[in-house]
């Protein structure tokens, strides 16, 4: 296995060649300590994640952990999967320590730094809580949308809020705030979201005057501020009546940010190159996906893609193309990943896409599946879903385990005659399948369809936000919400680092945001 010392990966860095750096912990230990530029890819789900992540295996990749052998591992399977350049971190992040490099802490930390440098950049206005809850009461004219998606809003929110997600804030806002003189208020739970949707308005310039809430809803409960639940108020569905006046106000910030739009044969170029990584990512809300889409494309919803970049891309110097039906969605898209430093992000109609590759797939084995209802009473279930999804809900006595530590579950599991394995949607449980039989040694089946079957049947769940405790959640990096314990200290911990991301980015010295 090839290894490239610290130095040598921080020359890599900033080299402008493709490079993807990958990190193969668990996403809590990952969230403690990893390179800026560092994807998370745990071991225990790689193969689902590899493929939309690397279209193009072949380009250069670097593997990281922290010195546990994951690294190699991960390599290894990217090797499997087609990648013919790839490198291991020789001595982990320790070594990225010890050669004087920052580590950083906390997840989608460049999307999170790039929201930090906006309000500097831009001097976007921001309103704090309490004084909000003043305009509220005293029913100053305002709209107070919300830039999150709608399961995020459902769970906490503020007062009077709509859920309009970032990305359809701009093409929404004619609709929603017609009368110029209507004041504008974006939140999300904590910062980012909240910067870049007001400053998305200011940058499409409305008349409005725009502010952001300044530290969301966690601002809110840490003013003392009772946050509503489980609303649904959102936007009216279908192409909005102003949207042609959105579409020359993102047209113009894209040109701004120095986006291309980009013609068919040229994507139908990109698509046949080799040499280069390409991704074409819808950046439509996910029902309109669902309901209608072009093959060879992915969904990546236009303020979720900008927030959390690496959850859809994972190599530095890919080329980005962002399709939707219109227009205004991809280019506010595509102008703020070009300031966030992608060098190369075009935009293009749904209508004028040319026929693209099939999306690469996970390859799952042929397994013994067996229908949730038909289950055996007494049978051990072993479920590998996330651990947050575990505690939302699981089969009644199922055990939860992480994928790459199922001998933790040995004990448990011994003397069993036939264990079900399941998972979200049962995808992970059939990439486990054979693991599970030699930890076990018994028969394995796993349940047809996963979780989201189990409860398509009706079939009873079990619910404890304790189970797994906080301390066990390796999996996830908790967010102040997810914690049982300890949340007011978590929210002002997380508020301070994201104010501070600007300070920690300076001092890493590899990143340039701003077109």
């Amino acid at each position: 296995m090839k290894q490239v010392s610290a130095d040598a990966l921080r020359g890599w860095i900033l080299d402008r060649h493709e490079l993807a750096i990958l990190d193969a912990r668990e996403e809590g230990e990952f969230g403690a300590s990893h390179l800026f530029w560092a994807v998370n890819v745990p071991l225990s789900r790689a193969e689902l994640l590899l493929p939309g992540l690397l279209p193009n295996p072949r380009t250069r990749i670097v593997c990281v952990d922290d010195g546990t052998g994951l690294a190699k591992r991960l390599a290894s399977l990217v090797e499997k999967m087609g990648g013919t350049d790839v490198s291991v971190l020789e001595g982990g992040t320790k070594a990225w320590a010890e050669a004087g490099h920052v580590l950083f802490s906390g997840v989608n930390v460049p999307s999170k730094a790039f929201g930090e440098w906006v309000e500097h950049h831009y001097g976007t206005e921001s309103v704090d809580a309490p004084e909000l809850d003043a305009w509220i009461r005293s029913g100053r004219r305002m709209v107070v949308l919300d830039s999150r998606p709608m399961e995020e809003f459902r769970v906490m929110s503020i007062p009077t809020g709509i859920d309009v997600p970032g990305g359809e804030l701009v093409y929404r806002i004619g609709d929603l705030a017609p009368d110029p003189e209507t004041l504008v208020v974006v939140n999300c739970a904590g910062r980012t979201r909240s910067i870049l949707g007001a400053e998305s308005l200011r940058r499409a310039r409305i008349p409005n005057k725009v502010v952001a809430l300044r530290n969301g809803t966690m601002g809110w409960e840490l003013a003392g501020l009772v946050p509503a639940r489980g609303e649904t108020a959102t936007y009216a569905p279908g192409r909005p009546a102003s949207a042609d006046i959105a579409l020359a106000r993102a047209e113009a910030f894209a040109r701004e940010a120095g986006v291309r739009p980009i013609e068919s044969a040229a994507l139908a170029g990109f698509a046949a190159d080799d040499a280069r990584t390409l991704h074409v990512l819808d950046v439509r809300a996910p029902e309109e996906f669902a309901a209608a889409h072009a093959p060879g494309t992915r969904n990546a919803p236009g303020g979720q893609l900008v927030q959390a970049t690496d959850r859809w891309i994972a190599v530095r110097g890919a080329r980005i193309v962002l399709v939707d039906d219109d227009g205004v969605r991809a280019a506010m898209t595509a102008a703020w990943l070009r300031l966030m430093g992608n060098r190369e992000v075009y935009t293009i109609r749904m209508a004028d896409l040319p026929p693209l590759p099939r999306l690469h797939t996970p390859v799952l084995p042929l397994v013994d599946a067996v229908a949730p209802a038909a289950i055996a009473p007494g049978t051990p279930v072993l479920d590998l879903s996330r651990s947050l999804a575990y505690r939302a809900g699981h089969a009644p006595g199922a055990l939860w385990g992480i994928r790459t530590r199922l001998g933790r579950l040995r004990e448990k599991l011994a003397g069993a005659g036939e264990v079900v394995v399941t998972s979200e949607d049962g995808r992970l449980a059939a990439l486990a399948a054979t693991e599970v039989a030699v930890i076990s040694g018994a028969r394995v089946r796993v349940m047809e369809g996963g979780m989201a079957a189990w409860r398509a049947a009706g079939l009873a769940v079990d619910a404890d936000r304790t189970n797994p405790p906080d301390e066990a959640c390796a999996d996830v990096y908790l967010r102040p919400y997810d914690r049982n314990s300890g949340v007011e200290a978590a929210m002002k911990d997380y508020l301070s680092w994201e104010i501070d991301l600007v300070r920690e980015v300076e001092r890493d010295g590899t990143v340039r945001f701003g077109a």
